[in-house]
């Protein structure tokens, strides 16, 4: 990784480097886009030397290009890991980091407060191929250790649970992980490098979508995954390049432009996110906020130990009026908050659970989960904090 982790006393998971190619005596301050679908070699026994590994060098762009790997090494940086992918879209690392080290007859523990589409990928799609799934709350190891069986190969978890907020016994988990021989998946989305480093605390396999905070322009649908196992890697690379899971070269290189002010970005977020809950928290008609810096989050202590002060730029919150009727008012009274399903743009988004990312689940498993028809996430971006607090205000009296 040698000089993309050069960052002298910076906090890891921070530093990002411009390095790039080099052309002889100089070099491009900008990484060229490479959009090179086929790599010619010079004889068959260079080409053999490539997919054995004794050369450096490409093929063919669905088994990789120089855009991808050149990102993968800066998020590699980040997370202390080495060899990981880059993928097209986050379900793809997760479906990659799943179906590449796990056969039929295998099993994998899942948190229940995953992502909408991961949940949706462990209750219908894995069992159609024959890997039996079941999810537990990651906040309680007692039950997620109930929850193993004999042929339990995987456990994939979110640090900070996705909407609602939760906070992970990571160390428990690690801990059970280790004792039970099985691969420990972290998606850590949400938390990024930043706030927490899953290598640095047991963690068998590292996944983000990049489209989110790293990238962090809605302009890119891109994921990543790592292991820390060489084996599993190439068992990921193997399953993801069979079944074409290929990023597009110009989407790296959006991403990789997006890398560079990723931790400014997150600081003037979080900063936001933090005045924004508190502004929530005391506003007549929210019922509950959801921030793990607020002293009244559920998983406060776990938080302060876990993140630190990266308490991140995302926040939940629920209405009084637990309505459909009363979230759309709001949604339609505050046209200056764009109201959609994404999270980690540097403007600020507002999500409705209920109608997007976990629109699959029944009302009565929503409701198990905390999240009503009055509940909203809000991924908090860069504007300045008195825009936010109008913005809110004019949706919120409409309510």
């Amino acid at each position: 990784m040698g000089a993309m982790e050069d960052g002298r006393n910076e906090k890891p998971g921070t530093v990002v480097r411009r390095a790039g190619l080099r052309e002889g005596v100089s070099r491009p301050v900008v990484t060229p886009i490479q959009p090179s679908v086929v790599y010619a070699s010079p004889t068959i026994g260079t080409l053999h030397a490539q997919y054995e590994g004794r050369a450096q060098g490409y093929t063919y762009a669905r088994e990789g290009h120089p855009n991808a790997e050149l990102l993968a090494r800066k998020i590699d940086a980040l997370e202390g890991g080495e060899g990981g992918l880059i993928l097209g879209s986050g379900m793809a690392a997760v479906t990659a980091a799943i179906m590449g080290p796990l056969s039929a007859g295998d099993h994998i523990l899942g948190g229940n407060q995953l992502y909408g589409r991961s949940l949706r990928l462990m209750h219908q799609d894995l069992p159609r191929f024959g890997i039996a799934t079941s999810v537990a709350d990651p906040t309680d190891v007692a039950a997620m250790r109930a929850a193993l069986r004999p042929e339990t190969k995987m456990i994939l978890v979110e640090v900070v649970s996705n909407p609602t907020i939760r906070v992970a016994d990571m160390e428990g988990i690690a801990a059970l992980a280790r004792e039970a021989g099985v691969l420990l998946a972290v998606d850590n989305t949400f938390t990024t490098p930043i706030g927490y480093r899953p290598f640095d605390h047991g963690a068998d396999i590292v996944i983000h979508s990049v489209t989110k905070l790293l990238a962090g322009h809605s302009d890119v649908t891109l994921g990543y995954v790592a292991a820390r196992d060489p084996e599993v890697g190439r068992a990921i690379y193997d399953f993801a390049v069979t079944v074409g899971f290929t990023p597009a070269p110009q989407e790296c290189w959006l991403a990789e432009r997006g890398l560079y002010t990723f931790p400014l970005r997150f600081k003037q977020a979080q900063d936001n996110a933090a005045a924004l809950a508190d502004w929530l928290a005391a506003h007549p008609k929210v019922a509950q906020v959801l921030y793990p810096g607020r002293a009244d989050h559920p998983d406060r202590a776990r938080a302060q130990a876990l993140l630190g002060d990266a308490t991140g730029n995302m926040v939940s919150f629920a209405l009084k009026d637990p309505t459909e009727a009363a979230a759309d008012r709001m949604v339609q009274a505050a046209p200056e908050l764009p109201f959609a399903p994404t999270l980690g743009d540097v403007g600020t988004t507002l999500s409705h659970p209920a109608s997007s990312s976990h629109r699959g689940l029944t009302a009565q498993g929503r409701a198990d989960l905390g999240i009503t028809d009055g509940f909203f996430r809000v991924s908090v971006g860069i504007e300045p904090i008195d825009l936010l607090f109008a913005d809110f205000e004019a949706g919120l009296a409409a309510v």
